[in-house]
């Protein structure tokens, strides 16, 4: 995919862009960005402006004198790029099979899951996978990736010590094609200490070699790869942008499209999520919980446990986001005197909340609602969370004068 056809992100577009052109390019790079903001398509919208025979030409040297059957010899050079060529074309044979996915000089690498007791997976393995993905999802999130090819349940996605070695063999070769040799690879996060291995050839790679990693945690990146790669900050999308997209794209109502930005984090799978949901009532569930957590007794608070654990995965990380950003909002409403980005009766509920919840109290609920969602991702128990989380909530504000949201 080109530039063109990413989300927003104007000012990195640029950034990559340059480097090309103005020869600054780091043979080994780390697009760091959160989940939904596009790192991934714009890693492989650069490895598609790398290749591309129009902005990424070649041009053809003759050595002195002709070869042993009569012809000259020939090699390839790159060329200086015009400055205003900061984008794939799109159109040339190079840009048609890196939109594929198919061009032979851009190689990708991700976390596998193990179908059959003593497999090794590598990423060949799932390509035809890793396409559709990329066609249905291109932000689509780890989650996301595993759910579609794992077979049995707590599958954990992994890229392997074979995955590594198969990346050093793939490199090692020239290239077919292009200029470049390319590998993409997302989610390094993945990778245990068996990461190691590819360490040398990061550092001394062949000649024209690029690596593209593309991480969403810093932190959980091997420092010894991470070190050896320059690094480039993929910011949150703007609202805006995600608010043009959903329209333009998922062709959602402009009145929808505008609340869901407001509340997405500047994450676009976030954004698509939320639209999907958008017509859930969170606010009368939450009200429910509220109540029944503060004035209901544990008979109430079962009762609720059970319905929001029959609503799946998503729909519950739905709900504690929708919570967390009302208590965002109370927060601000109280210290501002206003809440941003959200309609009359969410502001009404907002300042009920603050009637009941001093700001560190709200602060301590956010807190837990973020761990929540996070063990909610990694396959945690719905009822047992819930009622867990209930538990904590009601200590948490038990201390102040209960007013019940009515």
């Amino acid at each position: 995919m080109p530039f063109s056809q990413i989300i927003g992100q104007s000012a990195v577009k640029q950034q990559l862009a340059e480097l090309l052109q103005h020869n600054r390019l780091s043979h080994a790079l780390l697009f760091l960005g959160k989940e939904g903001s596009g790192a991934l398509p714009l890693a492989l919208a650069f490895a598609q402006y790398v290749v591309c025979e129009k902005a990424n030409p070649k041009k053809t040297v003759t050595a002195p004198g002709p070869s042993l059957f009569g012809e000259d010899v020939t090699e390839s050079a790159p060329t200086h790029h015009s400055p205003l060529t900061t984008d794939s074309c799109g159109t040339c044979p190079a840009c048609l099979k890196a939109q594929q996915l198919v061009h032979p000089d851009i190689h990708f690498s991700y976390p596998t899951v193990t179908k059959k007791a003593g497999e090794k997976p590598i990423a060949t393995d799932f390509i035809t996978d890793w396409r559709e993905f990329i066609k249905l999802n291109p932000y689509g999130n780890l989650f996301d990736w595993i759910e579609m090819i794992k077979e049995k349940e707590n599958s954990q996605g992994k890229i392997t010590a074979r995955e590594c070695d198969e990346i050093i063999k793939k490199l090692s070769l020239k290239s077919f094609e292009s200029e470049y040799k390319i590998l993409v690879m997302w989610m390094p996060e993945e990778l245990d200490k068996e990461g190691n291995k590819l360490l040398k050839i990061i550092e001394e790679p062949p000649a024209n070699t690029l690596f593209i990693l593309v991480a969403e945690n810093e932190e959980a990146v091997l420092p010894t790869i991470l070190s050896r790669c320059q690094l480039v900050k993929i910011p949150a999308l703007e609202n805006s942008d995600i608010e043009e997209a959903l329209i333009s794209r998922n062709k959602t109502e402009p009145a929808i499209a505008r609340q869901v930005a407001s509340v997405s984090e500047g994450n676009y799978r976030e954004a698509l999520q939320l639209v999907q949901h958008a017509e859930e009532d969170w606010q009368g569930l939450l009200r429910e919980w509220l109540n029944a957590m503060l004035k209901g007794g544990p008979v109430a608070q079962t009762k609720w446990v059970e319905e929001i654990s029959r609503l799946g995965r998503e729909k519950q990380k739905q709900f504690l986001r929708y919570f967390n950003h009302l208590l965002e909002q109370a927060i601000h409403y109280r210290i501002q005197g206003e809440a941003l980005n959200i309609g009359e009766k969410e502001k009404d509920f907002a300042a009920r909340l603050n009637k009941f919840a001093s700001i560190e109290q709200q602060e301590a609920i956010i807190e837990e609602l973020d761990r929540a969602s996070y063990f909610i991702e990694r396959n945690a128990h719905g009822k047992m969370l819930f009622h867990a989380l209930t538990i904590k909530l009601y200590h948490i504000i038990q201390d102040k004068v209960v007013f019940l949201i009515e």
